[in-house]
Protein backbone atom coordinates (compact mmCIF):
# COMPACT_ATOMS: atom_id res chain seq x y z
CA UNK A 1 0.00 0.00 0.00
CA UNK A 2 1.30 3.23 -0.71
CA UNK A 3 1.58 5.94 2.00
CA UNK A 4 1.60 9.51 1.68
CA UNK A 5 4.97 10.40 1.71
CA UNK A 6 5.17 7.80 -1.34
CA UNK A 7 2.24 9.76 -2.84
CA UNK A 8 4.14 13.26 -2.96
CA UNK A 9 7.53 11.63 -4.27
CA UNK A 10 5.61 9.78 -7.02
CA UNK A 11 3.85 13.49 -7.52
CA UNK A 12 7.70 15.28 -7.37
CA UNK A 13 9.21 13.07 -9.45
CA UNK A 14 6.60 13.30 -11.82
CA UNK A 15 7.20 16.80 -11.95
CA UNK A 16 10.71 16.49 -12.22
CA UNK A 17 10.41 14.21 -15.45
CA UNK A 18 8.12 16.68 -17.22
CA UNK A 19 10.15 19.70 -16.26
CA UNK A 20 13.33 18.08 -17.77
CA UNK A 21 13.54 21.08 -20.44
CA UNK A 22 14.12 23.59 -17.04
CA UNK A 23 17.72 24.68 -16.38
CA UNK A 24 18.42 22.64 -13.52
CA UNK A 25 18.25 25.31 -10.58
CA UNK A 26 14.79 26.58 -11.93
CA UNK A 27 13.44 22.80 -12.21
CA UNK A 28 15.27 22.23 -8.20
CA UNK A 29 13.13 25.88 -7.46
CA UNK A 30 10.11 24.70 -8.53
CA UNK A 31 10.13 21.22 -6.97
CA UNK A 32 11.50 23.02 -3.70
CA UNK A 33 8.44 25.27 -3.74
CA UNK A 34 5.69 22.32 -5.11
CA UNK A 35 7.48 20.81 -1.62
CA UNK A 36 6.70 23.59 0.76
CA UNK A 37 3.68 24.44 -0.64
CA UNK A 38 2.39 20.68 0.29
CA UNK A 39 3.83 20.51 3.92
CA UNK A 40 1.98 23.94 4.82
CA UNK A 41 -1.23 22.52 2.90
CA UNK A 42 -0.70 19.63 5.09
CA UNK A 43 0.17 20.86 8.15
CA UNK A 44 -2.87 23.53 7.69
CA UNK A 45 -5.43 20.79 6.82
CA UNK A 46 -4.21 17.50 8.64
CA UNK A 47 -6.77 15.73 7.97
CA UNK A 48 -7.28 15.87 4.39
CA UNK A 49 -6.01 13.22 2.08
CA UNK A 50 -2.53 13.73 0.31
CA UNK A 51 -4.54 12.84 -2.79
CA UNK A 52 -6.65 15.40 -2.51
CA UNK A 53 -3.88 17.70 -1.75
CA UNK A 54 -2.19 16.75 -5.16
CA UNK A 55 -5.06 17.09 -7.02
CA UNK A 56 -5.21 20.85 -6.02
CA UNK A 57 -2.10 21.52 -7.16
CA UNK A 58 -2.55 20.49 -10.86
CA UNK A 59 -1.19 17.77 -13.01
CA UNK A 60 2.33 17.35 -12.95
CA UNK A 61 2.70 17.96 -17.00
CA UNK A 62 0.63 21.48 -16.45
CA UNK A 63 2.75 22.26 -14.05
CA UNK A 64 5.72 22.08 -15.84
CA UNK A 65 4.62 23.22 -18.56
CA UNK A 66 3.77 26.60 -17.00
CA UNK A 67 6.89 26.86 -15.09
CA UNK A 68 8.27 26.49 -18.73
CA UNK A 69 6.85 28.99 -19.81
CA UNK A 70 7.24 31.82 -16.81
CA UNK A 71 10.84 30.71 -17.46
CA UNK A 72 10.96 31.71 -21.00
CA UNK A 73 8.76 34.67 -20.40
CA UNK A 74 11.06 35.61 -17.78
CA UNK A 75 8.46 35.27 -15.13
CA UNK A 76 8.82 33.96 -11.55
CA UNK A 77 7.44 31.90 -8.79
CA UNK A 78 4.63 29.23 -8.66
CA UNK A 79 1.87 28.79 -10.79
CA UNK A 80 -0.86 26.77 -8.77
CA UNK A 81 -4.16 26.24 -11.04
CA UNK A 82 -4.17 30.23 -12.56
CA UNK A 83 -3.27 31.37 -8.50
CA UNK A 84 0.25 33.18 -8.76
CA UNK A 85 1.83 32.18 -5.75
CA UNK A 86 4.54 34.33 -4.00
CA UNK A 87 7.69 34.63 -5.99
CA UNK A 88 10.74 32.40 -5.15
CA UNK A 89 12.75 33.24 -2.27
CA UNK A 90 15.85 31.27 -3.32
CA UNK A 91 18.77 33.56 -3.47
CA UNK A 92 21.72 33.57 -4.27
CA UNK A 93 23.26 32.71 -0.98
CA UNK A 94 24.66 28.94 -0.97
CA UNK A 95 23.21 26.61 2.04
CA UNK A 96 26.56 26.77 3.73
CA UNK A 97 26.59 30.83 4.52
CA UNK A 98 24.00 30.60 7.28
CA UNK A 99 25.74 27.37 8.99
CA UNK A 100 28.85 29.02 9.06
CA UNK A 101 28.05 32.35 10.10
CA UNK A 102 25.40 30.26 13.09
CA UNK A 103 28.35 28.07 13.92
CA UNK A 104 31.53 30.71 13.83
CA UNK A 105 29.51 33.20 16.19
CA UNK A 106 30.77 31.72 19.19
CA UNK A 107 34.28 31.64 18.00
CA UNK A 108 34.80 35.05 17.18
CA UNK A 109 33.62 35.72 20.70
CA UNK A 110 36.09 33.61 22.33
CA UNK A 111 38.79 34.82 20.29
CA UNK A 112 37.81 38.49 20.77
CA UNK A 113 36.41 39.03 23.87
CA UNK A 114 36.52 42.80 23.67
CA UNK A 115 34.63 44.55 21.42
CA UNK A 116 33.99 44.13 18.46
CA UNK A 117 33.82 40.17 19.10
CA UNK A 118 30.54 40.02 20.93
CA UNK A 119 28.95 42.34 18.79
CA UNK A 120 29.84 41.15 15.07
CA UNK A 121 29.65 37.61 17.13
CA UNK A 122 26.02 38.57 18.08
CA UNK A 123 25.65 40.22 14.19
CA UNK A 124 26.79 36.55 12.66
CA UNK A 125 23.94 35.09 14.69
CA UNK A 126 21.30 37.28 13.86
CA UNK A 127 22.39 37.08 9.87
CA UNK A 128 23.02 32.98 10.17
CA UNK A 129 19.39 33.01 11.24
CA UNK A 130 17.64 35.24 9.07
CA UNK A 131 19.58 33.36 6.07
CA UNK A 132 18.87 29.84 7.56
CA UNK A 133 15.12 31.18 8.16
CA UNK A 134 14.48 32.46 4.43
CA UNK A 135 16.56 29.14 2.76
CA UNK A 136 14.30 27.09 0.69
CA UNK A 137 17.08 24.28 1.16
CA UNK A 138 15.11 23.29 4.62
CA UNK A 139 11.76 22.72 5.77
CA UNK A 140 9.78 24.91 8.12
CA UNK A 141 10.83 22.39 11.20
CA UNK A 142 13.86 22.04 10.27
CA UNK A 143 14.49 26.15 10.60
CA UNK A 144 12.62 26.50 13.34
CA UNK A 145 15.28 23.99 15.18
CA UNK A 146 18.36 25.18 13.71
CA UNK A 147 17.51 28.88 15.13
CA UNK A 148 16.37 27.50 18.48
CA UNK A 149 19.57 25.53 18.93
CA UNK A 150 22.22 27.44 17.15
CA UNK A 151 20.72 30.97 18.05
CA UNK A 152 18.05 31.24 20.62
CA UNK A 153 19.21 28.51 23.43
CA UNK A 154 22.92 29.69 23.31
CA UNK A 155 22.17 33.15 23.44
CA UNK A 156 19.62 32.86 26.38
CA UNK A 157 22.01 30.53 28.16
CA UNK A 158 25.02 32.78 28.38
CA UNK A 159 22.74 35.91 28.86
CA UNK A 160 21.25 34.07 32.10
CA UNK A 161 24.67 32.70 33.25
CA UNK A 162 26.15 36.24 32.72
CA UNK A 163 22.99 37.98 34.51
CA UNK A 164 23.02 35.37 37.64
CA UNK A 165 26.21 36.38 38.66
CA UNK A 166 29.15 38.37 39.03
CA UNK A 167 29.49 38.66 35.40
CA UNK A 168 30.98 36.16 32.89
CA UNK A 169 32.82 33.13 34.35
CA UNK A 170 36.28 32.71 33.63
CA UNK A 171 38.37 29.76 33.72
CA UNK A 172 38.23 25.94 32.95
CA UNK A 173 34.27 25.80 33.84
CA UNK A 174 33.49 28.99 31.27
CA UNK A 175 35.86 27.21 28.85
CA UNK A 176 33.80 23.75 29.24
CA UNK A 177 30.24 25.91 28.81
CA UNK A 178 32.07 27.46 25.43
CA UNK A 179 33.56 24.45 24.16
CA UNK A 180 29.88 22.41 24.71
CA UNK A 181 28.36 25.45 22.92
CA UNK A 182 30.38 24.77 20.39
CA UNK A 183 29.58 21.12 20.04
CA UNK A 184 26.38 21.83 19.92
CA UNK A 185 26.02 24.08 17.00
CA UNK A 186 28.43 22.02 14.84
CA UNK A 187 26.22 19.28 15.43
CA UNK A 188 23.06 20.98 14.41
CA UNK A 189 24.83 22.54 11.34
CA UNK A 190 26.36 19.25 10.66
CA UNK A 191 22.39 17.58 11.02
CA UNK A 192 21.01 21.11 8.64
CA UNK A 193 23.73 20.47 6.05
CA UNK A 194 22.61 16.45 5.79
CA UNK A 195 19.04 17.29 5.92
CA UNK A 196 19.21 20.09 3.18
CA UNK A 197 17.16 20.02 -0.01
CA UNK A 198 19.71 19.50 -2.82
Amino acid sequence: MKTSADAVRDYLFAVEREASALPADRRQELLADLAEHIEVTRAERPDAPVGEVLAELGDPRTIAATALAETESGATGLSVKGVDAAPARRGKVHPLVPLLMLTLSLPFMMIFPDLPGPAFGVLFRIVGAVLLCTSVHWTAVQKTTGVLLTAVLPSAVFATANLSGNGPATGTPALLANLAALVLLAGVATWLWRARRV
